[in-house]
């Protein structure tokens, strides 16, 4: 395969590139060039190998930009890929990047790789002068740190290349630019919408599978790449005949993998045991809660950490005449940082939680909709507040996916003990395939 040198749609040594595809990449010569739509579409194969085009041939006198939500993410969607040689054929030894760095190497141009996951974050892009950019995930970033970028990119012939799932319809990427196109014109601004039928080089069982494993809102923008309202229940697919189990029903959990615990003073604390079963399915299997309100007294931290302590060693064990478990991790509020301090005092070491709500709301979801997370009966706060837990409309009409806060403590737990424990968890279930962490 020839490296990419040329103005010509480059080719990926494994399987051929689309006719969408190689039309983005041969057209995207506008200011600002977007690829949007579902997941694995194709689209960002597309505007990375066009990033590689640009670089080679990108104008001198100011810095070429990778920025995306954060090193993380930056380092898996852009840098993973720009140097794997089945993508990027021998141009991939000529990518340098380490995660988490500051700057990389591509082509023997010097990156600055600046992420973007607050509104101050327009602040990094200070005093810079950009000769071209390319954005990860772009409905994630802060839309004062994008127009900082534009304002940055004062090189003649500058160009912003940037990729993105479908969001809420108020999003600003839609409103000010998408809808915009005509208006913008072909100079300044292009897009090209992208869905599963659109990447050839998918198998059909992987795109039936990743298509069960999305549900309601999640389906529609990252399958569907629909730009919708976040609206209705948040959990649309709980089903009490389905989801909650019984002594009875219950298998023999094989591993105690977290304790998840959402920190309150004046709000209940809540604290609820997460197991994987012999069945390969994931088990909420016990709560534990103190509402001060309900009570009429606040517990100290010293207090909450000894109820639970004492909790976990006499709560019953599944399928057994036992008394006790001990998870493998405990996972904290990210907000209880004194609890965790008091717990590792009292020699109960504790992590704190993954608090991105919606990554953690969609893998709830998912998990739901597989049928691969159960809720024991016994967890009766928990299973009274999914069938009411909801999207915010009021948030939702101003462009934001945030469900209503209220009545989610053990949502929240739940949440924690799940969503941060993924890497754990995820190839230990029955589906083999199932991958969680897009």
């Amino acid at each position: 395969m020839p490296e990419l040198i040329t103005a010509e749609p480059p080719q990926p040594p494994v399987e051929a590139l689309s006719e969408k595809q190689e039309r983005s990449i041969a057209h995207s010569n506008a200011r600002i060039n977007l690829w949007e739509g579902s997941i694995r579409s194709g689209k960002t194969i597309a505007s990375l190998l066009r990033w590689v085009q640009y670089v080679r041939t990108a104008p001198r006198g100011g810095s070429l930009v990778v920025s995306g939500k954060t090193f993380d993410t930056v380092s898996r969607n852009v840098f993973g890929p720009l140097m794997d040689p089945a993508i990027t054929g021998p141009v991939a030894n000529q990518i340098k990047y380490t995660r988490g760095a500051s700057t990389a190497v591509m082509l023997g141009r010097q990156i600055e790789v600046i992420t973007a996951n607050d509104a101050k974050a327009e602040g990094r892009l200070r005093g810079l002068t950009s000769a071209g950019a390319y954005v990860d995930e772009a409905t994630l970033i802060p839309m004062p740190y994008w127009d900082q970028l534009l304002g940055r990119m004062s090189v003649p012939g500058a160009k912003l290349f940037a990729t993105t799932n479908p969001d809420n319809p108020t999003h600003w990427l839609r409103q000010r630019f998408i809808l915009r196109g005509d208006e913008l014109g072909g100079r300044h601004f292009r897009h090209w919408h992208f869905n599963l039928d659109d990447n050839p080089g998918l198998d059909k069982d992987y795109v039936d599978s990743i298509k069960s494993e999305y549900v309601g809102l999640w389906y529609r923008r990252f399958i569907n790449g629909e730009w919708v309202l976040a609206e209705g229940a948040v959990f649309d697919m709980w089903d009490d005949t389905r989801h909650v189990v019984t002594d009875a029903q219950m298998p023999h959990i094989v591993r105690w993998i977290s304790l998840g615990i959402d920190y309150g003073t004046r709000n209940p604390t809540h604290a609820l045991v997460l197991g994987l079963g012999a069945d390969g399915c994931l088990y909420l299997t016990r709560e534990w809660r103190h509402d001060s309100i309900k009570a009429r007294r606040q517990l100290s931290d010293v207090e909450i950490s000894a109820a639970i302590r004492s909790w976990l060693t006499t709560v019953p064990v599944p399928t057994t005449d036992l008394l006790g478990v001990a998870p493998e991790w405990t996972v904290l509020d990210p907000a209880a940082a004194s609890l965790r301090v008091q717990m590792h005092q009292d020699g109960l070491t504790a992590r704190l939680a993954d608090n991105s709500v919606l990554d953690g709301i969609r893998t709830l979801s998912s998990l739901l909709a597989l049928g691969v997370l159960k809720v024991h009966v016994s967890c009766k706060h928990l299973l009274d507040e999914i069938p009411g837990y909801s999207w915010d409309d009021e948030a939702a009409a101003r462009g934001e996916d945030k469900p209503i806060k209220a009545g989610d403590h053990g949502i929240d737990a739940a949440r924690y003990a799940i969503h941060t424990t993924r890497s754990i968890w995820r190839y230990l279930l029955r589906r083999r395939d199932l991958d969680l962490a897009a």
